[in-house]
C-alpha cells in the first residue's frame, strides 16, 4: 500500500511537469529542451536557498522565478535571435549545467536536517507518503485552476491562437512573439516548481538530475491523450496529471519485476515510443474501422473483405 501512496504522491510532483511541458508541446506545438535545465535548476535553487536559512515557501518561489527567467532567455533567442527553438533550447539547457553548478557550489546538496515543505507538522502527523500526496494534489489544484481561468480569458485565448495558426493569429492583431516568449515563461516557471518540489520531497538536489526529464513530461501528456481520448482543453490539464500518475504506476510494475534503477529512462523512452506509435498500430491494424463507442464489432467476413 506505501508504494502505491508514494507512485501517486510523485505522480502528483511529477505531473506539474507535464503540465509545463503541455503549454509548450501540444499549445505552442513545439518542443522545449530547455526543461532539462530548469527542472534541476529549480531543485538547485530551492534546496540552495533553504540551505541558506531561507523559508522553504520564499525558496519555492525563488524556484518559479529563476525559471521563468530562463524560459524569458529561451524565448528571447528563439524569437528575437531567430534561433531554431530545439537549438535555442539546448543552448540554454547547456548553460543551465554550469550555472546550477556555481548556485549549488557542488554536485549535489542534502536537505538533512533542513526544514521544507513536506516538514510542516501537519504533513508528518499523516501517514508515510501521504505528506506528498497532500501537498502534491493541493499544488495540482491550485495550478490547474488558474491555467483554466487564464486559458478563458482574452488573453489565453490569444494563447492558444498562436499555436493553432501564427498566420491567423498576427492578422488578429496578436503578437505572436510575445504570446511565445510568454508560454516560455510560464512553463518553465512550471516546471522549475516542479524540480523544487521533487528536490524537497526527495530531500535533495543533484546537478544531474533534470537527465531525460523532457521524455517523463512527454510520457505523462501521451499516456493521458491516450487513455482519455478527445477531451476538452481544461479535461486535458487533468489528464495531464493524471497520465502523469499512470506513468508512475508503469515505472512501480517494471521495478516490481525486477529491473534495476538503471533501466528507468530505456523505460521511460520505450513506453512514451509504444505510446506515439500507438496510432499507427491501430491504422495498421485497422482497429479504428471495427471499434465504434468503445463496442468491438463483429470482423467483415472474408467476401465481403474481398469486395472491398
Amino acid at each position: 500500500m506505501s508504494l502505491i501512496t508514494s507512485a501517486i504522491g510523485q505522480g502528483f510532483l511529477w505531473g506539474i511537469l507535464g503540465i509545463g511541458l503541455f503549454l509548450t508541446f501540444r499549445i505552442l506545438d513545439f518542443p522545449d529542451m530547455t526543461v532539462e535545465g530548469t527542472f534541476p535548476m529549480g531543485a538547485a535553487v530551492c534546496v540552495a536557498a533553504i540551505s541558506h536559512g531561507v523559508s522553504p515557501i520564499l525558496a519555492t518561489l525563488l524556484a518559479i522565478i529563476i525559471g521563468m527567467v530562463a524560459g524569458l532567455v529561451t524565448g528571447l533567442l528563439y524569437t528575437k535571435g531567430r534561433i531554431p527553438i530545439l537549438l535555442a533550447g539546448i543552448l540554454v539547457m547547456t548553460a543551465c549545467y554550469s550555472i546550477n553548478l556555481r548556485i549549488m557550489g557542488t554536485s549535489n546538496i542534502s536537505l538533512l536536517g533542513k526544514q521544507s515543505l513536506f516538514t510542516n507538522h501537519l504533513l508528518e502527523s499523516l501517514p508515510k507518503y501521504f505528506d506528498s500526496v497532500s501537498l502534491g494534489l493541493l499544488i495540482v489544484i491550485i495550478v490547474t485552476i488558474i491555467l483554466a481561468m487564464f486559458l478563458q480569458t482574452n488573453l489565453g485565448q490569444a494563447f492558444i491562437a498562436t499555436g493553432d495558426n501564427e498566420t491567423m493569429a498576427k492578422s488578429l492583431g496578436i503578437h505572436i512573439d510575445s504570446m511565445k516568449i510568454m508560454g516560455l515563461m510560464v512553463s518553465n516557471g512550471l516546471i522549475a516548481l516542479s524540480g523544487a518540489l521533487v528536490a524537497q520531497s526527495d530531500g535533495y538536489a543533484d546537478v544531474n538530475m533534470g537527465i531525460g526529464i523532457i521524455v517523463i513530461g512527454l510520457a505523462s501528456i501521451i499516456i493521458g491523450e491516450v487513455v482519455f481520448g478527445n477531451l476538452s482543453m481544461n479535461q486535458r490539464l487533468v489528464a495531464v496529471t493524471c497520465g502523469s500518475i499512470l506513468y508512475r504506476f508503469v515505472l512501480l510494475i517494471v521495478l516490481q519485476l525486477g529491473f534495476s534503477t538503471n533501466d528507468l529512462n530505456l523505460i521511460s523512452s520505450i513506453v512514451l515510443a509504444l505510446c506515439l506509435m500507438l496510432p499507427t498500430f491501430r491504422k495498421a491494424l485497422h482497429l479504428d474501422r471495427f471499434i465504434k463507442n468503445g463496442v468491438k464489432t463483429p470482423l467483415p467476413d472474408k467476401k465481403v473483405r474481398d469486395h472491398d
